[in-house]
């Protein structure tokens, strides 16, 4: 099986190309949509990375999709720009998971 890239920027694109990973740059959702539906029917595909941005831009699409398909795995990625979350972001997880403030 093989990873993908579906990245919103080129920077990350060519990153992940450099490293042997193919994929594309949308920008739209309906882009977004239609390249998730086209992955998802490639079974040759066990990974694909999504740019944080999507999960912040379109959630419920991201989580949709995350939800309804047992593979591919979909990992959100940061992009050139970095992480978009908080400095303590897993503190704050294991915080909301389990009720226990560390």
């Amino acid at each position: 099986m093989k990873m993908f890239l579906i990245s919103d920027n080129v920077d990350t694109y060519t990153g992940m190309r450099l490293a042997g990973v193919e994929g594309v740059v949308v920008h739209r959702e309906e882009e977004l949509r239609e390249k998730l539906e086209e992955v998802c029917r490639d079974s040759s595909i066990g990974i694909v990375l999504l740019t944080e941005k999507f999960g912040r831009d379109f959630p419920e699409l991201v989580n949709e999709v995350k939800m309804s398909h047992r593979l591919p795995l979909f990992v959100e990625i940061p992009d050139r720009h970095g992480t978009g979350r908080s400095k303590n972001f897993i503190t704050d997880y294991v915080n909301q998971a389990i009720g226990l403030k560390l």
